[in-house]
């Protein structure tokens, strides 16, 4: 097969550049006059006005003329009130721009509501712009995707499109496009020439070019650290989440803690991935082959593994930690006050467990091969208060290992990436105490470029203890991190 350069990008609008998918959901609500459901979705979600209006007026006995004109003002009127960008949507735009890399805004809104965005957005960004306005048929079919790809004088072929709906992926894909789907309101599901990500966060140029048929591997790695929390067994339907969630992020390799023994080949299982179990607590799985293991096979509910993969040309060592849990630094400075050498005395059960996980990496280090150490360390970093040298962070920082997250967001007040805890408000004990919240789960590397990296839960969790129906299968959160495999 041909590689096939990115001719072009082609971004929907609602729901996928802006977070306008909702303010359509809530004027349809109030032009219908009652709440909408699931079953719904698919006459409102990436649908023009006039099919709307046509569903609503088949239903209730309503003028669809009269309906489409109270949907355009309403839902305009939301607009007016305010753009709010997605996440990661304008730095891609940005580095499309500096790539040279051509862009098209393809929407199934009509051109008023269009131009109100561009303007907001900056019509700037865009080569071309494609309405509802401007075919004869829109989404779902090919139309606006094929009129847009005219205007360009480029190959759908050789485009990806970014959409947030069902009805815009059939419209993409019934073009021809390579289809990047970052769901808004209503879930999408992986295919062939589909991918399917969470946002736009850390999406690169070069990782579109990788979406394209024929195109070479990424050059990029995503590694994500996850404790699963007792395997994910305090949330109902724990793996299909679980797998949701690696799909949808679009990670490489997953360092686990608290895998309850399995859950790292029931994962690697389900997704065709390779894996490593390490003890009844740690585990790796990886799309990229394995090609050596690390570490003590037996090791215990704490301790570290580690695995070899390859990586397209490169192999890099990923390893995962887990570290003692008691006594926890962060509840010892917020309930008992204690000063900064009795917090950092009291980690050197935590500093020993580290020292051994570093020493097994340098002994089975190779030159040239990068290092990525992930894991759930149950202490603070020294780089995130200053009042207190923690001394684990530190010890892996003079092995010469890197904070990822810190490298891609120096300012701990700006960013302060809390891992701990996204269903903890309040403390256990039923004090009505706030519960310290605090960045304890970290990807660490050697050798490597952040690209990005972040702090990543899905849905909005409830507290604990009414966490069975979560969408979010742990009670910590996850790091993601981007690193680049050139040399």
């Amino acid at each position: 097969m041909t590689e096939l350069p990115l001719q072009a990008v082609l971004f929907d609008m609602d729901g996928t550049l802006v977070d306008t998918e909702r303010l359509w959901w809530e004027a349809v609500e109030l032009v219908a006059g009652r709440a909408l459901t699931e079953a719904d979705e698919a006459e409102v979600l990436g649908r023009p006005v006039e099919h709307t209006a046509d569903w609503l007026a088949a239903a209730t006995g309503a003028s669809a003329t009269e309906l489409a004109d109270a949907l355009h003002r309403e839902f305009a009127d939301r607009v007016r009130t305010g753009i709010v960008p997605r996440p990661g949507a304008l730095d891609l735009l940005d580095a499309l721009a500096r790539d040279n890399v051509p862009t098209a805004l393809v929407t199934a809104s009509p051109r008023a509501v269009a131009d109100t965005v561009l303007e907001a957005l900056g019509a700037s960004r865009f080569a071309v712009s494609v309405t509802a306005d401007d075919t004869a048929r829109t989404k779902p079919a090919p139309d606006p995707y094929l009129a847009a790809c005219r205007a360009l004088g480029v190959d759908p072929a050789a485009c990806v499109a970014v959409e947030d709906t069902r009805t815009g992926v059939s419209s993409a894909e019934a073009a021809g496009c390579t289809v990047l789907a970052v769901p808004s309101l209503a879930p999408i599901e992986p295919a062939p020439g589909r991918t399917v990500l969470a946002s736009l966060e850390g999406v690169t140029t070069e990782r579109l070019r990788a979406l394209l048929p024929g195109a070479l591997p990424s050059p990029e790695l995503r590694v994500m650290s996850w404790n699963l929390w007792f395997g994910g067994t305090k949330v109902h339907d724990h793996l299909a989440k679980q797998l949701k969630v690696i799909a949808g992020t679009g990670v490489d390799v997953v360092g686990l803690q608290e895998t309850h023994g399995t859950a790292a080949q029931e994962l690697a299982d389900a997704l065709g991935w390779y894996h490593h179990r390490a003890g009844e607590n740690l585990g790796i799985i990886s799309r990229h082959p394995i090609t050596a293991r690390f570490g003590d096979p037996a090791v215990g509910f704490y301790g570290a593994a580690g695995v070899r993969i390859r990586a397209g040309e490169r192999e890099v060592d990923i390893w995962t930690a887990h570290l003692d849990h008691t006594p926890y630094g962060p509840y010892e400075a917020a309930f008992d006050g204690l000063p900064a050498a009795e917090l950092i005395a009291h980690e050197e059960v935590r500093l020993a467990q580290m020292r051994d996980a570093l020493r097994r990496i340098e002994e089975t280090a190779v030159p040239g091969v990068p290092v990525v150490l992930v894991g759930d360390f149950n202490s603070p970093s020294h780089l995130d208060r200053p009042d207190v040298e923690w001394p684990v962070t530190k010890a892996a920082e003079d092995a010469g290992l890197r904070d990822s997250y810190r490298e891609a967001h120096p300012d701990p007040a700006d960013r302060p990436g809390h891992t701990w805890s996204p269903i903890h408000a309040l403390h256990e004990d039923g004090s009505g105490r706030p519960e310290p919240q605090d960045r304890i789960d970290f990807v660490l590397h050697r050798g490597l470029r952040v690209l990005d990296s972040e702090t990543y839960v899905s849905g909005h969790p409830r507290p604990w203890p009414d966490v069975e129906h979560n969408a979010w299968p742990s009670d910590h959160a996850a790091v993601i991190t981007t690193f680049s495999l050139r040399e």
